[in-house]
């Protein structure tokens, strides 16, 4: 990596600085060769009317996590990153606590990325399984 964990962290929580990351509370926590991971709180803000988490909630922090691994692992500073399609596959409801989604690469290519981005609670129990495909734009 280009930069240290510390680095890449901070950094990423700069990016959440005014938009939904940080209205939801989202955070970056951990970072290694090949993985970014965040987590959420599960509160009364992301739940669906019932009283368990809202199944956009958990679509927009893989989302989120999927778009900066994305920006880390490309060359972020020369491409804009963008989701084009995503699949989430909600397993197991929660009603609090907090979730950690942890996406890793499944295609590198040059133009399109594949993310496998698995959402687990605080005792590692599956609650989303998600696929993001995003795309890297040339800045001009």
């Amino acid at each position: 990596m280009k930069y240290t964990k510390e680095e890449i962290l901070s950094r990423c929580a700069q990016m959440c600085k005014n938009t939904m990351m940080e209205t939801l509370e989202m955070e970056f926590i951990d970072v290694g060769e090949d993985f970014l991971t965040a987590k959420m709180p599960v509160t009364t803000k992301v739940h669906q009317p019932d009283g368990v988490l809202h199944g956009g909630a958990m679509v927009a922090l893989a989302e989120s996590v999927g778009s900066a691994a994305s920006f880390i692992f490309l060359d972020g500073e020369n491409y804009y990153i963008r989701g084009i399609e995503i699949s989430a596959n909600h397993i197991k409801s929660i009603a609090e606590g907090e979730v950690f989604a942890k996406a890793k690469i499944l295609h590198k290519g040059r133009t399109t990325q594949v993310w496998d981005i698995k959402i687990r609670d605080a005792e590692d129990n599956l609650i989303s399984f998600v696929k993001l495909t995003t795309i890297a734009l040339a800045k001009k």
